[in-house]
């Protein structure tokens, strides 16, 4: 039987792992739950692994798969394992079919690099990965911002086209009209936040006429 807590948190990283294809942070675990330390949440995360409703995966930062899930939450956890395309050889085909998105070229992970327009080629996805609602692309990874989110350099990610974004959403933002990069994003007084995922970037706060939301995270592709 799980804690109050430990369910609150198995549910909290099930509806991310939904919503974003990527974990909460332990930051954001912290808040969610209101807790005064990281500690707390990693004691959380140690219960539910023990208890075989999570699991680390090995080498990859903030890497977490649910295994299970209590009767209560229901039966179908959201998992994040990215698609793996082995050199030369195209996508696997799954039930649900596969579709061609346009790879728009490289998005920064890092340093904002230029923004992004037009179509360099094309790659083929399950179509399982696409979001009902919107235009979807791919782009690139460049950079390592963004590791601790799970979202390596050489990484694809996939984009569903909005213009709209909450608070805690992965996006592609678009600065000034020339700079692209993919962060997370949040208002702070009256400006955007464009946060990093590793402690060796610094969050950068930009007037919100400056900023441009053009897609949110839905999916990611790694080659091995």
């Amino acid at each position: 039987m799980l804690t109050k807590k430990q369910l609150d948190l198995l549910d909290f990283i099930n509806k991310r792992l939904a919503r974003d294809g990527v974990p909460p942070s332990f930051d954001e675990m912290k808040e969610h739950l209101d807790l005064r330390s990281k500690s707390g949440i990693h004691r959380l995360i140690t219960a539910l692994e023990e208890r075989g409703f999570i699991q680390r995966l090995p080498h990859k930062a903030r890497a977490i798969e649910i295994l299970k899930l209590p009767e209560s939450m229901g039966t179908s956890p959201a998992g994040f394992v990215p698609r793996v395309i082995e050199g030369g050889k195209p996508a696997a085909p799954v039930n649900s079919g596969v579709t061609e998105l346009p790879l728009m070229g490289r998005i920064a992970a890092g340093v904002p690099i230029e923004a992004i327009s037009h179509a360099s080629s094309h790659v083929a996805i399950p179509a399982s990965m696409l979001r009902t609602g919107g235009d979807h692309y791919a782009l690139e990874v460049k950079g390592d911002s963004m590791i601790n989110a799970g979202i390596n350099d050489g990484d694809v990610v996939i984009i569903r086209e909005t213009q709209t974004a909450d608070n805690g959403d992965i996006v592609v933002a678009l600065v000034e009209d020339h700079e692209a990069t993919l962060k997370t994003f949040r208002r702070q007084n009256g400006a955007i936040a464009l946060e990093a995922a590793n402690p060796a970037y610094e969050t950068r706060v930009i007037p919100e006429d400056k900023v441009k939301v053009q897609g949110r995270l839905v999916g990611l592709i790694r080659s091995y």
